[in-house]
């Protein structure tokens, strides 16, 4: 019992390393992409989707070297369909989430692509390190178009809120990426978010951004670990597959920092960055996590995989659908999303669903 309780509460702790590790990193590198004259919804695409899922990265990579198969994809897929059901769920619940067309058709489209093609390289129960390499190069072509393009999004693209003059009545990106991140400042150093300042913004000396981003990531890389090992612990103890733990209590987990943006992002208004931020993460967890950890070694799972899996194409078709038919996402639709995933929860833990 007592070595019970001694695990739960590493478990905990490992999550809250994951968030303030992430939060520390997204803070340091939004500020650096600024610096590179990228546009907001490209940041929050790239830098702040994959600051999010830098603990999926670092779970996934621990889990592959250690013979977790089972963890490091569960993980991942576990982390898309929480991502997708749970956290826009409960966003769309509180305010209903308009749509940018162009993050539909574009990045909607890429999301289906990507989900497919990892039930594809998943379809053995193997992910072999050629098959890593092809995940990790489709995404740094994904990346180099979007940094090729980021420049033009704010002004080819019709945004949320907007009304038919073209305005941007609900604000939606204006300094999206830091309104996520706990309000990056404006170039006078002031919160325009009105709300807690990121941690970025609270050190200033000459290399802070340097400092706190390999400070983030070495919280990040000790908390993943940690989570690892707790968490293959308790599935044991409990008699729970390795599969359902990494694909619920370590995805949630490891989802946390999307969570937090989203909800800050959803109090400042800023409702279509969650979207962005989502869809990037889920697209960097399939091909770039899935990717590199292949790389590092290849990655065999249970058959319960292709349940998840199923499971996972569903939720991203119904929710790209409901995002392009309607171009917002209701709280009708987002309450059967997180019940859905509830659902999945108790399936699996149940012994029901894989």
């Amino acid at each position: 019992m007592v070595g019970f309780v001694v695990q739960v509460g590493i478990l905990v702790v490992s999550v809250a390393g994951l968030w303030l590790g992430a939060r520390s990193l997204v803070d340091a590198v939004v500020r650096l992409a600024r610096q590179l004259d990228l546009s907001e919804r490209t940041i929050g695409l790239t830098v702040v989707a994959a600051g999010t899922s830098m603990p999926e990265l670092v779970v996934t990579a621990d889990a592959a070297l250690a013979g977790l198969g089972n963890v490091a994809v569960g993980n991942v897929v576990g982390s898309n369909v929480y991502n997708l059901a749970f956290i826009l769920g409960v966003v769309s619940l509180l305010r209903v989430i308009p749509i940018d067309r162009s993050l539909v058709h574009r990045d909607g489209v890429v999301l289906v692509a990507s989900t497919l093609l990892g039930v594809v390289v998943l379809f053995d129960l193997t992910i072999t390190r050629v098959e890593g390499v092809v995940l990790l190069a489709s995404f740094v072509a994904y990346t180099a178009y979007l940094l090729r393009s980021g420049g033009d999004d704010a002004g080819d693209t019709d945004l949320v809120g907007d009304d038919d003059d073209g305005t941007d009545t609900a604000g939606e990106f204006d300094d999206a990426a830091g309104d996520a991140t706990h309000g990056a400042p404006d170039d006078d150093g002031s919160d325009p978010a009105g709300v807690t300042t990121g941690i970025a913004d609270r050190v200033a000396f000459r290399g802070r951004d340097g400092l706190l981003l390999v400070g983030g990531l070495a919280v990040i890389l000790a908390s993943g670990h940690a989570m690892v090992e707790a968490s293959t612990t308790l599935a044991r103890g409990a008699g729970v597959s390795e599969w359902v733990i990494g694909g619920t209590v370590v995805a949630a987990g490891t989802s946390t920092p999307e969570f937090a943006v989203s909800l800050v992002a959803m109090r400042r208004g800023s409702v279509g960055v969650s979207v962005g931020n989502v869809a990037g993460s889920n697209v960097f967890n399939l091909l770039a996590i899935l990717g590199i950890g292949a790389i590092l070694r290849p990655l065999v799972v249970a058959p319960a995989a292709l349940e998840t899996l199923a499971w996972l194409v569903v939720i991203v078709v119904a929710a790209v659908g409901a995002m392009w038919s309607g171009r917002r996402l209701s709280r009708a639709e987002g309450g059967l999303f997180a019940l859905s995933e509830v659902g999945r929860w108790v399936l699996g833990l149940l012994g029901i669903l894989g």
